[in-house]
């Protein structure tokens, strides 16, 4: 695990920004409160428990990345992630409750899931995503991985109306090819939604598809949390050498 990752400053809007590892229960109860906040507080999830914290059964196999705020010690961005030997012992990934991903299975061994990704609302900027970005790759390296997946999610305050836009506009360009294509187990009726309105990508969609992902099929509904959700895939062989320059500095 990268209990030594090497700390990262960026300074952006009076703040200064570092990121690393969670090395304690604690600390992974951190995050689990900025999920709270922004997934049942911000975004209207339902959430169980009463002690607002957002935690299921993979967290504690999960590595859990962290974005500080240096000045206040606030944790103001977070990512968990599930390597091959945590998926092992975990019996599969999250993103098989959501999807069939039968046709990723053949990736596992160098392949990493994110997830739970998310910032709090005064620190959603360029340097707080940059950073987390830093973090993942930095992960991926240090252990030789090839291959991430992850959900990532689109609000559906409007019915699912733009979920579905959004992906008829992803699928044009971004679609992956057949054999990495999963299948969502509760399927967004796209039919009934149409998807002729001019979309609205969530901003760390628009970074994924950047860096180079792979939009995997038709998004997945997560009653629980009322949000549109697609599977995506970044092979690091995609990721362009100036990207990958930047995130290793």
């Amino acid at each position: 695990m990268l209990q030594q990752l090497q700390i990262v400053e960026s300074r952006r809007e009076s703040a200064i920004l570092y990121y690393s590892m969670a090395r304690s229960h604690s600390e992974v109860a951190e995050a689990q409160r900025l999920r709270y906040k922004v997934f049942a507080e911000e975004m209207g999830a339902r959430l169980t428990g009463d002690d607002r914290r957002d935690r299921d059964g993979f967290d504690a196999l999960c590595d859990h990345l962290l974005v500080r705020d240096k000045e206040t010690g606030e944790v103001v961005g977070t990512y968990r992630i599930l390597d091959p030997e945590m998926a092992r012992e975990a019996r599969g990934y999250y993103s098989g409750t959501e999807f069939d991903i039968t046709r990723l299975l053949h990736l596992a061994p160098t392949m990493v899931e994110v997830g739970r990704s998310c910032v709090h609302p005064h620190y959603r900027n360029g340097a707080t995503i940059a950073l987390l970005w830093a973090g993942l790759a930095k992960y991926m390296m240090k252990h030789g991985y090839q291959h991430m997946i992850g959900c990532t999610s689109i609000g559906m305050s409007d019915g699912g109306h733009n979920a579905a836009s959004v992906y008829a506009r992803l699928a044009e360009k971004y679609l992956s090819p057949a054999e990495y294509r999963v299948f969502p187990r509760t399927p967004l009726p796209l039919g009934a939604l149409g998807g002729g309105t001019d979309p609205v990508v969530p901003p760390l969609i628009k970074g994924y598809m950047r860096l180079g992902a792979y939009v995997c099929g038709e998004p997945a509904w997560d009653p629980d949390f009322n949000t549109a959700d697609l599977l995506v895939l970044l092979p690091l062989s995609r990721l362009s050498q100036h990207y990958l320059r930047h995130f290793m500095k």
